[in-house]
């Protein structure tokens, strides 16, 4: 309401507590607001309406400032120079004077304590494990200012009363402190009398159950109470254990002293008994904070006026500036508290904000120990955390990795930007959402649709073996066990990914382990509900409250903010008085396409012809946009155009997707004409894409066979069996020669390391002897059948050597099916033959059979597969590789290797189907001539940039994956015993593809990756 005006606003509800309503441009542009910055006025000037003003308030004039540089340069002309220390100051209750309730209990709050505390129901005891002699230490050295400050507290705390001269064989030496606002606290080191005290298991109360007690609570009140451990008796058979020793004296303390182990739970103990019958009504305590809620004002003055009450009879007393009353929203415990609502305490995260990076475990422990109190807020905290808590465990070396780096400015981003959660009430409807992986448990627990709290924590050792379904079994065991207090006895619903535990209940046969947690969960009423893993909210489950919008810009698009933070975008008023300035972030892309659509001839002329335009559905939307439906219509422009399709393709959120998905994701959003086939076009000629995809056709080159011989024994195959068990006289391998005319075959028993000139005798004897010598012979490119030797033994005779073309052994097809049927025969009498084979080979006789018929029906059945394909001399073709590894655990990332290397130029066409190529040096190992199937067309484009990297290529067109560095080393423990594995990094693959290998195995293998 402005001027008794009341002016609508629609609103949207926003979990931010520091503004109670925030009007933007579409509320000023409604209500027709002009705006004047310098002097802080609105004015309305709506239409028939009279024109109201609202001013705000003015500030004074900010001083001047100047820069570093000024400064010098004035301090060197003998300026004077002035070094203020600014800190916050919060504005702090003088006196209890006009406080509701509480003006009726100054002596509550004295300015210092009157002195010794009376005697109470219970006395601060130190008992000692039996046996242990008194503990006396030097005391520590000062400097003089700090004795001087010893001085006085000692004579302070003798004016009080609350320590004496001592003549105790005990004494434990003081040291100082620094607090916050610069002062010194004396304290007392009492370490080695902790170590021999016994320890008092009176239980602390858990932060997260104080804060349950909270629910329907809007008005609060804290109280601090002043020295509280002073307020409390030290037993005197256990004063002169209290004893320190100084410069000026020995003393001893006849109240309880800070920084003795069991002290906490003595003064817990204390608050416990005097506030018994209210706790979780309207009151919780720890240790000397008190906090007072209630659901309403009237009720609240009640409440503070019991506790006021109780405090003044037991002789407790507060320090009234350190306490806050009749507050909506109060800091407690590291907490911000307000309505059904507990966030992080801004000032208590700044400290984790602050802190460097750490340099030793302790530090380490020190920095998780301060961000775990905050862990209900951060979601998958054990998974965020996990690198640094590597660091803590014993025999860990310490080092801090990228990984360290990314965890520690992760859990600093996460406290700041941490969700505000809602306290559970009474009225059921909870629902748990559980997920779990090989390296920790998550789980989230939601009432009304609002997140309660999160949870999470890392597998232990045995937990790593636990199959999935147990895992994910144990992520819900474990979440009811952190909520029991919430979910016992209520009918609530888990949430999982994992569709089998929905027949938990019915299944059947169920290990031991599984038996355990069913008797556990029997005590529950819940439902499990599978739901699909992108339906699961465990990672979104702030999306489903009313700050997810708020949560999500602050945390998902946190890098976006600062990438925009350092464009130094800056707003320059101008020289009026009056400046309303709004900024606007859109893509230059539809600035371009708008532009260029005005230059289409084409697309103008569209237009103009309005039953045109309209038949066709294209029309100019709001922004000035020629449209077709939702599409955006693209223009005739072969650079914007092109712009789109490499966004389409190229970009990191598309990463070379096919033509039919690729046609797919831009017809979303654009049109033009033959849109789908320009896609198809450009997908073709990717450079990325030929190289790296596996094409999905037939295979290219249609059969052709060898003409059939007319006389037999005219043309025969060969080829060679090795690696069989050797026999008794030795021989390891079979040299298999058949006639391709009657299918006749001679098998050899020959030893794999036999010398050419032996084989040729072998074949003269054998074959030459009783079919005379061949007109050609048909084989492989074995390096026996490639060797000068043999080349030059068969001229002799007048043979014609057909050797088939690299990597394609369908060439000699016939040797190849006659060597597997004899496989088989070996195979199947292999326990009879023993190691006599050799013996027994004149006896394996081969079914003959010449029919034309049968060579025609072949080429059908094979043509049926393939597809014809054809080069011309000039052209370019990228060549087949076969990829393997110098071990035989690579893992995944094998797959990932080019699949295609080149470009190569086409020289000559040999035969029907097979080509020449031009192979760099590197490659001069590799026959040249190539079968077509293991050839892929090149689509040219000028804009791509041919690399080549050189690689050992094989003859069959294979290559190794070679390690060339050890990266790491670690040991990994089994039940029985400790294997050694090494990080390895491979050839042609990146540092992050790096593979873990047995140690051993490395070893053997490459000797030289451990000089």
């Amino acid at each position: 309401m402005v001027e008794g005006r009341v002016l609508l606003a629609d609103l949207i509800l926003l979990g931010i507590v520091e503004f109670d309503v925030i009007l933007g441009m579409d509320w000023l542009s409604t209500h027709y607001a002009m705006v004047d910055c310098y002097e802080k006025v609105v004015t309305f000037s709506a239409p028939n309406q009279p024109v109201i003003r609202f001013e705000g308030e003015k500030v004074g004039s900010f001083p001047l400032l100047v820069s570093c540089m000024q400064a010098d340069k004035m301090l060197q002309h003998e300026c004077y120079g002035y070094l203020a220390y600014v800190f916050e100051s919060k504005d702090k209750l003088v006196s209890v004077e006009g406080i509701w309730a509480v003006e009726d209990f100054p002596d509550v709050f004295p300015k210092e304590l009157p002195g010794l505390p009376p005697n109470r129901e219970i006395e601060f005891i130190i008992d000692l494990v039996p046996g242990t002699a008194p503990i006396s230490q030097q005391p520590y050295g000062m400097a003089r200012a700090e004795l001087i400050e010893l001085k006085k507290q000692l004579q302070e705390l003798l004016d009080k009363g609350f320590i004496r001269l001592s003549t105790s064989p005990w004494g434990a030496p003081v040291l100082f402190v620094k607090k916050k606002d610069g002062s010194l606290r004396l304290c007392i080191d009492y370490r080695r009398l902790n170590q021999v005290t016994v320890k008092n298991k009176y239980p602390l109360p858990r932060i997260d159950d104080l804060f349950d007690q909270l629910q329907g609570a809007r008005i609060f009140s804290k109280i601090d109470l002043r020295s509280g451990y002073y307020q409390l008796k030290v037993k005197p058979e256990d004063v002169m254990k209290t004893t320190f020793r100084s410069k000026y004296g020995h003393y001893e303390f006849l109240v309880m002293p800070f920084g003795l182990t069991n002290a906490p739970t003595a003064f817990m103990n204390l608050m416990n008994r005097i506030f018994q019958l209210y706790l979780d009504k309207f009151v919780i305590v720890f240790i000397d904070d008190i906090l007072i809620f209630s659901p309403d004002e009237e009720s609240h003055k009640e409440h503070l006026v019991i506790v006021l009450q109780i405090l003044r009879e037991k002789k407790l007393y507060a320090k009234f500036d350190k306490c806050e009353f009749w507050l909506n929203r109060i800091s407690f415990l590291g907490h911000i508290v307000s309505k059904d609502r507990i966030s992080v305490d801004p000032s208590k995260v700044e400290a984790v904000v602050k802190w460097e990076r750490s340099t030793s475990v302790t530090e380490v422990r020190s920095f998780l120990g301060l961000a775990r109190y905050y862990r209900r807020f951060v979601e998958g905290y054990s998974k965020i955390s996990g690198p640094l808590t590597q660091l803590t465990r014993k025999n860990q070396k310490f080092e801090w990795i990228d990984k360290c780096e990314q965890s520690f400015q992760e859990l600093k981003n996460r406290l700041v930007t941490a969700p505000i959660l809602d306290i559970p009430d009474n009225g059921g409807n909870f629902v748990v959402y559980t997920d779990a992986s090989h390296k920790g448990l998550g789980y989230v627990l939601m009432q009304h649709g609002r997140v309660m709290a999160y949870g999470s924590r890392q597998l232990k050792t045995h937990e790593r073996n636990y199959p999935t379904h147990d895992l994910e079994l144990a992520a819900i065991i474990f979440a009811l066990k952190l909520w029991r207090h919430y979910l016992y006895g209520e009918e609530f619903e888990v949430h999982t990914d994992h569709q089998s535990l929905k027949y938990l209940f019915s299944q059947k046969e169920l290990n031991l382990r599984q038996r355990r947690w069913m008797e556990y969960l029997n005590d529950y009423r819940c439902k499990i509900v599978y739901q699909l893993g992108k339906g699961n909210v465990v990672a979104d489950a702030l999306s489903r409250k009313s700050t997810g919008i708020l949560t999500s810009l602050m945390v998902m698009e946190w890098k976006l903010l600062e990438e925009f933070k350092n464009l130094n975008v800056r707003f320059l008023p101008p020289k009026s008085d009056v400046l309303v300035s709004s900024l606007m972030v859109q893509p230059t892309l539809l600035s371009k396409i708008k532009e260029a659509q005005q230059k289409d001839s084409r697309l103008m002329e569209w237009m103009k012809d309005s039953g045109k335009s309209f038949k066709m559905g294209l029309y100019i939307s709001d922004d000035g946009i020629i449209r077709l439906g939702d599409r955006i219509c693209v223009p005739y422009d072969e650079g914007l155009r092109m712009e789109l399709l490499q966004e389409a393709h190229k970009s990191n959120y598309t990463i070379h997707p096919g033509s039919t998905k690729m046609y797919h994701d831009l017809k979303e959003t654009f049109w033009w004409k033959s849109m789908k086939k320009d896609v198809a076009k450009y997908v073709s000629k990717c450079l990325t894409c030929q190289v790296v995809k596996a094409e999905h056709q037939k295979p290219g080159g249609q059969l052709q066979p060898l003409p059939i011989p007319e006389w037999k024994w005219e043309v025969i195959s060969m080829d060679f069996i090795v690696g069989l068990s050797k026999t008794r006289r030795q021989f390891d391998a079979i040299w298999v020669i058949v006639d391709r005319l009657t299918k006749s075959a001679h098998f050899l028993a020959i030893k794999q390391k036999d010398p050419l000139d032996k084989l040729a005798k072998l074949y003269v004897q054998e074959i030459v002897k009783l079919h005379g010598v061949p007109v050609s012979i048909v084989s492989d490119r074995d390096p026996r059948f490639t060797a000068r030797f043999w080349r030059s033994f068969q001229k002799a005779m007048g043979t014609q050597l057909k050797l088939s073309t690299a990597y394609h052994p369908q060439t000699d097809g016939q040797s190849e099916r006659t060597i597997q049927v004899l496989k088989d025969m070996l195979s199947a009498c292999a326990l009879d033959l023993l190691e006599s084979w050799d013996d027994h080979l004149p006896l394996v006789k081969l079914s003959q059979e010449r029919l034309k018929v049968a060579q025609d029906k072949q080429k059908s059945y094979a043509d049926n597969r393939r597809r014809p394909l054809e080069f011309e001399v000039g052209d370019h073709a990228f060549l087949k590789l076969s990829p393997t590894k110098g071990v035989y655990r690579f893992g995944l990332k094998g797959k990932l290797s080019p699949r295609y290397i080149g470009p190569f130029e086409i020289l000559e066409m040999v035969g029907e189907v097979a080509y020449r190529i031009a192979l760099p040096p590197e490659l001069s190992n590799v026959h040249n001539v190539f079968h077509v199937s293991v050839l892929r067309k090149y689509e040219s484009n000028p804009s791509h940039v041919i690399n080549y990297e050189p690689l050992e290529l094989k003859e069959d067109l294979s290559y190794t994956k070679q390690p060339i560095q050890i990266l790491d080393r670690k040991e990994k423990v089994l039940r029985n015993k400790t294997v050694s594995l090494v990080k390895v990094l491979w050839q042609h693959h990146f540092e992050n593809e790096a593979t873990w290998e047995l140690e051993s195995q490395m070893r053997g293998q490459y000797p030289n990756l451990f000089w």
